[in-house]
């Protein structure tokens, strides 16, 4: 059965218990968005439910809010290495930011929760389930890991969710979530959910779904409202300076690239030119991904440059720009990335760099995406336009964010490369004064028992309102230098023109 959704009612009114309520209350979430308001009346009651909504659209709540209501009115006790409810997410970003929406929930109903993932130790995790989680997040290789080795079991869960269940497919976890569904109990309720419904998803639907209510929050190609897209068309030569002017506006930017070499390159290019940023890929350590995450939380970082694998894992709110540096080799990865921006209803300003050579691809992107972009051909840094995409004074900092990070060394021998800076720390953020000086501290630690812990909320709070996922302490800004690293629009300065050191086709894949 599918639904159509209307307009939304009261939280209380859909069935949601008055202090699960009260909680989204005091974030400031008082309706229900569509997904929500559509799912909610099927999940409370214990139905297995398929839901369909673009990123952005709350469908992290639409399934917390009945797996915590339902785990408290079970009244079950959990068993040592015996979790009652799982949550499937494919990145390690995704499985920190559904924890942290979880874990004010799960405390006011007395229920226990961890996170599993990669790219950690094992061994908190290990002691985490052996103490008792009554909710386990995970990514699907390290909890089959986990399984496989005898220190978690399947056999008492009550409530299973596949989260970002396209994406799941996109990375080739499909065969591995089928393995782990197979261990749940077929009486258990099941719930998926995706921004996009395709084939693929339809194998786990018929064979793990008992009859589901399926709801559509939108179609997967229509426009969000509050959302403009723009292409600029760009000489290669002016890419960079282009980028520069447009993250050292006021607001956060959030920038992909198509490869992790391109963001690493990119990164450095814009704090060499002033801009504080900040990489996410899949080349950086556990350590490093949650550090940064952090930095761009607080605020500390304005600028976030990512790949598309990363790009699901991102949640972080006012994000005001998205800019495709790389256009996506296809469209369900543009509007992924786009979903950036514009979420919960906010407004958000997408942006696709474009050079001679990808005008034809780009035209068959944006028809695939279903989006009539506004093309203009610019020149440079000083085109006015750019003003009115990202508007306000242009601030930048000498040296962006001056943290070197260690890179993992290739030798053997216990020989260390040397570091190399990365963009991955403390740092002036873009809300600063003019004139304020420009930081550069370090991150938090993401402690290897991040990915295990249970129970209690990790890594404190961060200024700005950010929340770093499994970080032991926030970025902090230390002050080290003058101000004055601002310029108002159209004034030559000589970071904001320059490079980087690198050509300016250094963070485009290959370079056609």
């Amino acid at each position: 059965m599918t639904s159509l959704l209307s307009s939304s009612p009261t939280f209380a009114a859909l069935g949601v218990p008055s202090d699960l309520a009260a909680i989204l209350t005091d974030r400031g979430i008082t309706v229900p968005s569509p997904i929500q308001a559509a799912t909610l009346p099927d999940s409370l009651a214990g139905r297995d439910v398929l839901g369909r909504g673009r990123t952005g659209s709350g469908k992290t709540y639409a399934f917390l809010l009945p797996l915590v209501a339902r785990l408290d009115a079970s009244g079950r006790k959990v068993r040592p290495k015996a979790p009652r409810a799982l949550i499937l997410a494919p990145t390690r970003e995704l499985v920190g930011q559904i924890h942290e929406a979880l874990q004010p929930l799960a405390a006011v109903a007395g229920l226990t929760t961890m996170t599993v993932f990669g790219g950690v130790g094992q061994n908190p995790q290990v002691a985490a389930l052996r103490r008792g989680a009554d909710v386990v997040i995970a990514c699907p290789g390290r909890l089959e890991d986990l399984i496989k080795q005898g220190h978690c079991s399947l056999g008492d869960i009550e409530i299973t969710v596949i989260d970002e269940a396209d994406h799941m497919a996109d990375l080739g976890f499909l065969p591995a979530v089928r393995r782990i569904m197979d261990q749940t109990p077929e009486q258990g309720q099941r719930m998926l959910f995706s921004a996009t419904l395709d084939g693929a998803i339809n194998v786990l639907v018929k064979r793990f779904l008992n009859s589901p209510m399926t709801h559509e929050a939108d179609s997967a190609q229509s426009p969000i409202s509050t959302m403009d897209h723009h292409v600029l068309h760009v000489g290669r030569e002016h890419r960079v300076s282009v980028l520069v002017d447009l993250t050292s506006a006021p607001g956060r930017t959030v920038v992909f690239t198509r490869t992790k070499h391109g963001a690493k390159a990119l990164t450095r290019q814009l704090n060499k030119s002033g801009v504080p940023t900040v990489e996410l890929h899949g080349n950086l350590s556990q350590n490093a991904r949650t550090r940064n995450m952090a930095a761009f939380h607080s605020g500390v970082a304005s600028t976030l440059v990512a790949t598309d694998i990363a790009a699901r894992g991102i949640h972080v709110d006012d994000v005001a720009l998205v800019v495709h540096a790389d256009p996506p080799m296809e469209h369900k990865a543009y509007l992924h990335r786009s979903g950036r921006t514009a979420r919960a209803g906010a407004s958000g300003t997408v942006i696709t760099l474009m050079t001679d050579d990808q005008v034809r691809d780009v035209r068959d992107l944006t028809r695939a995406a279903g989006i009539k972009p506004t093309m203009t051909r610019i020149t440079g840094s000083a085109h006015p336009l750019l003003a009115e995409l990202a508007p306000g004074d242009r601030v930048l900092v000498p040296g962006g964010l001056g943290v070197s990070t260690p890179e993992p060394s290739s030798r053997s021998g216990g020989s260390t490369s040397s570091p190399r800076r990365s963009g991955g720390g403390g740092g002036g953020g873009r809300n600063r004064s003019r004139g304020s000086g420009n930081g550069s501290g370090n991150g938090g630690n993401g402690g290897k028992g991040s990915g295990g812990s249970s129970g209690s909320t990790r890594g404190g709070s961060s200024s700005g309102g950010g929340r770093s996922q499994g970080a032991s302490t926030t970025a902090s800004a230390k002050p080290s230098g003058n101000g004055g690293g601002s310029r108002r629009r159209g004034a030559q300065t000589t970071s904001g023109r320059s490079g980087g050191g690198h050509s300016p086709a250094s963070f485009s894949s290959g370079r056609r």
